[in-house]
Protein backbone atom coordinates (compact mmCIF):
# COMPACT_ATOMS: atom_id res chain seq x y z
CA UNK A 1 0.00 0.00 0.00
CA UNK A 2 1.56 3.18 -0.98
CA UNK A 3 0.29 6.15 1.64
CA UNK A 4 1.05 9.76 0.95
CA UNK A 5 0.94 11.89 4.25
CA UNK A 6 -0.31 15.07 4.43
CA UNK A 7 1.39 17.10 7.88
CA UNK A 8 2.16 20.77 8.04
CA UNK A 9 4.98 20.17 10.74
CA UNK A 10 7.36 17.04 10.63
CA UNK A 11 10.42 16.20 12.68
CA UNK A 12 12.75 18.26 13.55
CA UNK A 13 10.29 20.74 13.20
CA UNK A 14 7.25 20.87 15.45
CA UNK A 15 5.80 19.34 18.14
CA UNK A 16 4.64 15.96 19.58
CA UNK A 17 1.91 15.35 16.47
CA UNK A 18 4.46 15.70 14.20
CA UNK A 19 6.79 12.64 16.25
CA UNK A 20 3.74 10.65 16.30
CA UNK A 21 3.40 10.90 12.81
CA UNK A 22 7.15 9.63 12.05
CA UNK A 23 6.60 6.65 14.51
CA UNK A 24 3.78 5.44 12.35
CA UNK A 25 5.58 6.01 9.04
CA UNK A 26 8.26 4.20 10.56
CA UNK A 27 6.05 1.42 11.47
CA UNK A 28 4.10 1.59 8.37
CA UNK A 29 7.51 0.81 6.60
CA UNK A 30 8.36 -2.25 8.59
CA UNK A 31 4.89 -3.63 7.93
CA UNK A 32 6.33 -3.42 3.97
CA UNK A 33 4.02 -0.21 3.35
CA UNK A 34 5.11 2.61 1.08
CA UNK A 35 4.88 6.42 2.87
CA UNK A 36 5.69 9.73 1.26
CA UNK A 37 5.74 13.04 3.80
CA UNK A 38 4.54 15.99 2.43
CA UNK A 39 5.67 19.09 5.19
CA UNK A 40 6.52 22.90 5.30
CA UNK A 41 9.99 23.72 5.08
CA UNK A 42 12.49 24.95 7.50
CA UNK A 43 15.96 26.33 7.26
CA UNK A 44 18.81 24.15 7.17
CA UNK A 45 16.52 20.97 5.94
CA UNK A 46 17.06 19.20 2.60
CA UNK A 47 13.84 20.21 0.51
CA UNK A 48 14.15 16.15 -0.51
CA UNK A 49 15.36 13.51 1.71
CA UNK A 50 14.13 9.55 2.52
CA UNK A 51 15.19 8.61 6.16
CA UNK A 52 14.52 5.80 7.39
CA UNK A 53 12.95 4.07 3.79
CA UNK A 54 10.21 7.31 4.26
CA UNK A 55 10.25 9.45 1.81
CA UNK A 56 10.08 13.13 2.54
CA UNK A 57 9.48 16.12 0.58
CA UNK A 58 9.32 20.00 2.28
CA UNK A 59 7.72 22.92 0.53
CA UNK A 60 8.83 26.35 0.96
CA UNK A 61 6.03 28.18 3.89
CA UNK A 62 8.73 31.08 5.02
CA UNK A 63 8.60 29.30 8.20
CA UNK A 64 10.19 31.30 11.10
CA UNK A 65 10.68 29.22 14.35
CA UNK A 66 10.78 25.39 14.45
CA UNK A 67 8.18 25.26 17.72
CA UNK A 68 6.04 26.90 16.58
CA UNK A 69 3.51 28.09 13.72
CA UNK A 70 2.10 31.19 12.66
CA UNK A 71 -1.07 31.77 10.91
CA UNK A 72 0.79 32.56 7.50
CA UNK A 73 2.50 29.35 7.73
CA UNK A 74 -0.18 27.26 7.89
CA UNK A 75 -1.75 29.13 4.75
CA UNK A 76 1.26 28.80 3.20
CA UNK A 77 1.55 25.15 3.61
CA UNK A 78 -1.99 24.97 1.98
CA UNK A 79 -0.93 27.37 -1.09
CA UNK A 80 2.90 25.88 -1.64
CA UNK A 81 2.10 22.56 -0.61
CA UNK A 82 -1.30 21.99 -3.49
CA UNK A 83 0.98 21.53 -6.64
CA UNK A 84 3.38 19.51 -5.29
CA UNK A 85 1.34 16.82 -3.70
CA UNK A 86 -0.99 16.99 -6.89
CA UNK A 87 2.09 16.13 -8.76
CA UNK A 88 3.51 13.47 -6.09
CA UNK A 89 -0.47 11.80 -6.80
CA UNK A 90 -0.02 11.65 -10.56
CA UNK A 91 3.32 10.47 -10.60
CA UNK A 92 3.58 8.26 -7.47
CA UNK A 93 0.11 7.24 -7.73
CA UNK A 94 -0.83 6.63 -3.89
CA UNK A 95 -3.57 4.53 -2.72
CA UNK A 96 -4.93 6.87 -0.25
CA UNK A 97 -3.93 10.16 2.06
CA UNK A 98 -3.12 10.18 5.74
CA UNK A 99 -4.06 13.93 6.82
CA UNK A 100 -2.87 14.60 10.30
CA UNK A 101 -4.31 17.80 11.41
CA UNK A 102 -7.63 18.86 9.97
CA UNK A 103 -6.29 22.38 9.87
CA UNK A 104 -4.12 23.16 7.69
CA UNK A 105 -3.24 19.74 6.38
CA UNK A 106 -7.32 18.57 5.84
CA UNK A 107 -7.48 21.87 4.09
CA UNK A 108 -4.81 20.67 1.32
CA UNK A 109 -6.70 17.11 1.19
CA UNK A 110 -9.64 17.96 0.38
CA UNK A 111 -8.98 19.67 -2.94
CA UNK A 112 -6.89 16.92 -3.60
CA UNK A 113 -9.30 14.07 -2.98
CA UNK A 114 -12.26 16.08 -4.97
CA UNK A 115 -9.76 16.35 -7.94
CA UNK A 116 -7.87 12.79 -8.11
CA UNK A 117 -10.76 10.55 -6.28
CA UNK A 118 -7.36 9.27 -3.95
CA UNK A 119 -9.20 9.42 -0.33
CA UNK A 120 -7.73 10.27 2.70
CA UNK A 121 -8.05 9.75 6.72
CA UNK A 122 -8.10 12.09 8.80
CA UNK A 123 -6.37 12.22 12.64
CA UNK A 124 -7.58 15.03 14.62
CA UNK A 125 -5.00 16.27 17.26
CA UNK A 126 -6.60 18.61 19.67
CA UNK A 127 -5.67 21.87 17.76
CA UNK A 128 -7.80 21.32 14.77
CA UNK A 129 -11.02 21.09 16.72
CA UNK A 130 -12.77 23.83 17.83
CA UNK A 131 -12.98 24.43 21.66
CA UNK A 132 -9.50 22.05 21.74
CA UNK A 133 -7.13 25.25 22.62
CA UNK A 134 -9.52 28.33 22.93
CA UNK A 135 -6.65 30.53 23.86
CA UNK A 136 -4.07 29.68 20.72
CA UNK A 137 -7.02 29.13 17.76
CA UNK A 138 -9.89 30.43 19.13
CA UNK A 139 -9.74 33.93 17.27
CA UNK A 140 -9.13 31.69 14.00
CA UNK A 141 -12.10 29.78 14.23
CA UNK A 142 -14.44 32.31 14.59
CA UNK A 143 -14.22 33.01 10.45
CA UNK A 144 -12.59 29.67 9.43
CA UNK A 145 -15.15 27.82 11.02
CA UNK A 146 -17.58 27.46 8.63
CA UNK A 147 -15.03 26.36 5.93
CA UNK A 148 -13.79 23.25 7.51
CA UNK A 149 -17.18 21.28 7.60
CA UNK A 150 -16.16 19.46 3.99
CA UNK A 151 -13.00 18.90 5.44
CA UNK A 152 -14.29 16.36 7.91
CA UNK A 153 -17.60 15.49 5.74
CA UNK A 154 -15.24 14.21 2.92
CA UNK A 155 -13.07 12.38 5.17
CA UNK A 156 -12.85 8.31 4.39
CA UNK A 157 -12.23 7.98 8.11
CA UNK A 158 -12.04 10.12 11.28
CA UNK A 159 -9.53 9.36 13.87
CA UNK A 160 -9.32 11.60 17.53
CA UNK A 161 -5.92 10.63 19.57
CA UNK A 162 -7.74 11.03 22.66
CA UNK A 163 -11.49 10.74 24.02
CA UNK A 164 -12.12 14.36 24.77
CA UNK A 165 -10.66 14.94 21.09
CA UNK A 166 -13.23 12.73 19.48
CA UNK A 167 -16.18 14.80 21.89
CA UNK A 168 -15.34 17.78 20.36
CA UNK A 169 -15.34 16.53 16.93
CA UNK A 170 -18.63 14.91 17.80
CA UNK A 171 -19.82 18.52 19.08
CA UNK A 172 -18.57 20.56 16.21
CA UNK A 173 -19.03 18.74 13.39
CA UNK A 174 -21.68 16.13 13.89
CA UNK A 175 -18.96 12.95 12.73
CA UNK A 176 -18.25 9.78 14.64
CA UNK A 177 -14.49 9.44 15.01
CA UNK A 178 -12.45 6.55 16.44
CA UNK A 179 -10.39 6.91 19.17
CA UNK A 180 -6.65 5.75 18.02
CA UNK A 181 -4.20 7.47 20.86
CA UNK A 182 -0.90 8.17 20.10
CA UNK A 183 1.42 5.73 20.63
CA UNK A 184 5.44 5.10 21.52
CA UNK A 185 7.82 2.29 20.59
CA UNK A 186 8.17 0.48 24.01
CA UNK A 187 11.48 -1.32 22.60
CA UNK A 188 13.37 1.88 21.89
CA UNK A 189 12.24 3.51 25.27
CA UNK A 190 12.96 0.93 27.55
CA UNK A 191 13.99 2.66 30.94
CA UNK A 192 15.44 -0.85 32.37
CA UNK A 193 15.45 -1.37 35.95
CA UNK A 194 13.56 1.60 37.59
CA UNK A 195 14.82 3.34 40.52
CA UNK A 196 14.52 6.57 42.23
CA UNK A 197 16.95 9.63 41.45
CA UNK A 198 18.60 11.45 44.81
CA UNK A 199 16.91 13.92 44.82
CA UNK A 200 13.87 13.41 43.11
CA UNK A 201 14.26 14.59 39.57
CA UNK A 202 10.92 16.77 38.04
CA UNK A 203 10.38 17.28 34.37
CA UNK A 204 8.40 19.49 32.46
CA UNK A 205 8.34 18.60 28.76
CA UNK A 206 6.87 20.75 25.97
CA UNK A 207 6.46 24.28 24.32
CA UNK A 208 6.55 27.08 26.72
CA UNK A 209 3.20 28.97 25.51
CA UNK A 210 0.42 29.48 27.30
CA UNK A 211 -1.69 26.11 26.60
CA UNK A 212 1.27 24.34 28.90
CA UNK A 213 1.36 27.18 31.64
CA UNK A 214 4.91 26.79 32.47
CA UNK A 215 5.56 29.15 34.84
CA UNK A 216 3.21 27.46 36.95
CA UNK A 217 5.46 24.54 36.92
CA UNK A 218 8.18 27.23 39.19
CA UNK A 219 5.22 28.68 41.19
CA UNK A 220 4.32 25.55 42.61
CA UNK A 221 7.53 23.79 43.31
CA UNK A 222 8.89 27.38 45.09
CA UNK A 223 6.34 26.17 47.54
CA UNK A 224 7.91 23.17 47.93
CA UNK A 225 11.42 24.32 48.23
CA UNK A 226 11.72 22.80 52.02
CA UNK A 227 11.58 19.42 50.05
CA UNK A 228 14.72 18.01 48.12
CA UNK A 229 14.17 18.10 44.27
CA UNK A 230 15.65 19.36 41.22
CA UNK A 231 13.93 20.39 38.01
CA UNK A 232 14.30 19.77 33.65
CA UNK A 233 11.88 22.27 31.47
CA UNK A 234 13.12 20.77 28.24
CA UNK A 235 11.24 23.29 25.51
CA UNK A 236 11.63 26.78 24.27
CA UNK A 237 9.21 29.27 23.35
CA UNK A 238 7.49 33.09 24.03
CA UNK A 239 7.31 32.27 27.96
CA UNK A 240 10.80 30.40 28.35
CA UNK A 241 11.81 34.65 29.38
CA UNK A 242 8.54 34.69 31.99
CA UNK A 243 9.79 31.37 33.33
CA UNK A 244 13.68 32.52 33.59
CA UNK A 245 11.87 36.00 34.96
CA UNK A 246 9.95 33.62 37.85
CA UNK A 247 12.89 31.09 38.72
CA UNK A 248 15.11 34.27 39.38
CA UNK A 249 12.65 35.79 41.59
CA UNK A 250 11.86 32.84 43.61
CA UNK A 251 15.78 32.48 43.72
CA UNK A 252 15.68 28.92 42.54
CA UNK A 253 18.19 29.00 39.89
CA UNK A 254 20.30 25.86 41.24
CA UNK A 255 17.40 23.76 41.17
CA UNK A 256 16.54 24.26 37.42
CA UNK A 257 17.80 23.53 34.41
CA UNK A 258 16.41 24.92 30.83
CA UNK A 259 17.25 22.83 28.31
CA UNK A 260 15.91 24.65 25.28
CA UNK A 261 14.99 23.29 21.82
CA UNK A 262 16.97 19.85 21.94
CA UNK A 263 16.48 16.55 19.73
CA UNK A 264 14.17 13.69 20.42
CA UNK A 265 16.62 11.68 21.45
CA UNK A 266 18.31 14.22 24.23
CA UNK A 267 14.02 14.68 25.56
CA UNK A 268 14.36 10.74 26.13
CA UNK A 269 17.49 10.88 27.86
CA UNK A 270 16.40 13.48 30.37
CA UNK A 271 13.18 11.00 30.77
CA UNK A 272 15.66 8.41 31.58
CA UNK A 273 17.25 10.54 34.46
CA UNK A 274 13.45 11.84 36.00
CA UNK A 275 11.23 10.75 38.44
CA UNK A 276 7.99 12.82 38.24
CA UNK A 277 6.37 14.86 34.79
CA UNK A 278 4.55 17.89 35.89
CA UNK A 279 2.56 18.81 33.69
CA UNK A 280 0.09 21.93 34.38
CA UNK A 281 -1.45 22.16 31.19
CA UNK A 282 -4.49 24.23 30.34
CA UNK A 283 -5.52 21.89 27.36
CA UNK A 284 -4.02 18.88 25.63
CA UNK A 285 -4.76 16.19 22.83
CA UNK A 286 -3.21 13.52 24.01
CA UNK A 287 0.20 14.69 24.67
CA UNK A 288 3.29 12.75 23.61
CA UNK A 289 5.70 13.50 25.97
CA UNK A 290 2.48 11.75 28.66
CA UNK A 291 2.95 8.69 26.61
CA UNK A 292 6.93 8.84 26.54
CA UNK A 293 6.57 9.36 30.22
CA UNK A 294 4.61 6.16 31.03
CA UNK A 295 6.89 3.95 28.89
CA UNK A 296 10.05 6.03 30.64
CA UNK A 297 8.46 4.72 33.96
CA UNK A 298 7.70 8.31 35.30
CA UNK A 299 4.87 9.20 37.89
CA UNK A 300 2.47 11.86 36.01
CA UNK A 301 1.22 14.87 37.99
CA UNK A 302 -0.84 16.51 35.42
CA UNK A 303 -3.82 18.48 34.63
CA UNK A 304 -7.39 17.05 34.23
CA UNK A 305 -7.11 17.90 30.96
CA UNK A 306 -7.71 16.04 27.20
CA UNK A 307 -5.98 12.85 27.04
CA UNK A 308 -4.39 12.66 30.31
CA UNK A 309 -7.28 11.72 31.56
CA UNK A 310 -6.49 8.54 29.63
CA UNK A 311 -2.81 8.18 30.64
CA UNK A 312 -2.94 8.59 34.35
CA UNK A 313 -4.81 6.65 37.33
CA UNK A 314 -4.67 8.76 40.00
CA UNK A 315 -3.65 7.40 43.24
CA UNK A 316 -2.01 4.46 40.70
CA UNK A 317 0.72 6.10 38.48
CA UNK A 318 -0.15 10.24 39.21
CA UNK A 319 -2.53 12.38 40.04
CA UNK A 320 -4.79 14.33 38.13
CA UNK A 321 -5.48 18.60 39.33
CA UNK A 322 -9.10 20.20 38.81
CA UNK A 323 -7.43 23.57 38.72
CA UNK A 324 -4.92 25.55 37.59
CA UNK A 325 -4.46 27.97 40.59
CA UNK A 326 -1.27 28.52 41.93
CA UNK A 327 -2.11 26.04 44.43
CA UNK A 328 -2.97 23.27 42.03
CA UNK A 329 0.11 19.97 41.89
CA UNK A 330 1.30 20.96 45.08
CA UNK A 331 -0.09 18.61 47.63
CA UNK A 332 0.29 16.12 44.95
CA UNK A 333 3.98 16.37 44.65
CA UNK A 334 4.56 16.68 48.20
CA UNK A 335 3.38 13.35 48.75
CA UNK A 336 5.41 11.99 46.10
CA UNK A 337 8.66 13.72 47.09
CA UNK A 338 7.49 12.63 50.73
CA UNK A 339 6.95 9.15 50.39
CA UNK A 340 9.67 7.36 48.00
CA UNK A 341 8.28 3.77 48.36
CA UNK A 342 5.19 5.43 46.84
CA UNK A 343 6.80 7.05 44.15
CA UNK A 344 8.31 4.13 43.14
CA UNK A 345 5.24 1.82 43.08
CA UNK A 346 3.92 5.12 41.05
CA UNK A 347 6.80 4.42 38.66
CA UNK A 348 6.33 0.53 38.13
CA UNK A 349 2.51 0.97 37.84
CA UNK A 350 3.61 3.61 34.99
CA UNK A 351 5.61 1.51 32.73
CA UNK A 352 2.70 -1.41 32.84
CA UNK A 353 0.17 1.07 31.60
CA UNK A 354 2.14 1.84 28.63
CA UNK A 355 1.49 -1.41 27.31
CA UNK A 356 -1.91 0.35 25.98
CA UNK A 357 -0.07 2.62 24.00
CA UNK A 358 2.39 0.13 22.35
CA UNK A 359 3.29 1.73 18.50
CA UNK A 360 3.21 -1.52 17.36
CA UNK A 361 -0.34 -1.96 17.47
CA UNK A 362 -0.95 1.93 17.21
CA UNK A 363 -0.22 0.96 13.56
CA UNK A 364 -1.88 -2.21 13.29
CA UNK A 365 -5.32 0.09 13.89
CA UNK A 366 -4.21 2.35 11.12
CA UNK A 367 -2.84 -0.37 8.89
CA UNK A 368 -6.73 -2.02 9.06
CA UNK A 369 -8.38 1.00 8.99
CA UNK A 370 -6.38 2.42 5.80
CA UNK A 371 -7.12 -1.48 4.08
CA UNK A 372 -10.78 -0.92 5.12
CA UNK A 373 -10.66 2.68 3.15
CA UNK A 374 -9.56 1.19 0.36
CA UNK A 375 -11.44 -2.34 0.12
CA UNK A 376 -14.53 -0.10 0.02
CA UNK A 377 -13.01 2.01 -2.13
CA UNK A 378 -12.38 -1.16 -4.74
CA UNK A 379 -16.44 -1.75 -4.57
CA UNK A 380 -17.24 1.33 -5.32
CA UNK A 381 -14.80 1.88 -8.65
Amino acid sequence: MRVLMLIYEFPPVGGGGGRVAEDICRGMVKRGHELFVLTSHYKGLPRRETRDAITIQRVPVGRRVPFKAHFLDLLGYILMGFFPALKTIRHWKPDVMHVHFAVPSGALALPLSLLTGVPYVLTAHLGDVPGGVPDKTERWFRWIFPLTPPIWKRAARVFGVSEFTRQLAKESYGIEARVIPNGVDLELLDPGEIALNQPPRILFAGRFVTQKNPVQVVRALARLRHLAWNCVMVGDGPLRAAVEAEIERQQLGERFTLTGWITPEEVIEWFRQSDILFMPSLSEGLPVVGVQALAMGLAIVASRVGGFIDLVESGHNGFLLDDHSEQSGIAALDELLSEPEKLLAFRQYSRQHAHKFDITQIVKDYERELMRVLAHKDKRG
